[in-house]
């Protein structure tokens, strides 16, 4: 039998997704007070202490009357629309 056969095999893994996380819109829900970064997500549970960076997609919805301020995190047109139609506001990613 080949060398190849015998050997097992192996993917690739980004090193990339060791340190970044993706958070639902509906799990911004659980954050204390208006402004959403790292250390509020942190300080949620959502995400551990080992992640750098977080991406916001949308899933779920927002709490009615909920104006979040979304600052330094990667978010999704949708979760954008969403965030801004709420009352919200998206700072740019520094």
């Amino acid at each position: 039998m080949p060398l190849q056969k015998r050997l097992p095999k192996y993917g690739f893994t980004s090193r990339v997704s060791r340190v970044s996380a993706e958070v639902r819109l509906v799990e911004l829900n659980r954050i204390e007070g208006d402004v959403v970064d790292i250390a509020a997500l942190r300080q949620a549970g959502l995400i551990g202490s080992s992640i750098e960076r977080a991406k916001i997609f949308l899933a779920g919805e927002l709490d009615a009357g909920k104006a979040l301020v979304v600052r330094g995190l990667s978010i999704t047109r949708g979760a954008r629309a969403a965030i801004e139609a709420a009352g919200g506001s998206v700072e740019a990613l520094v």
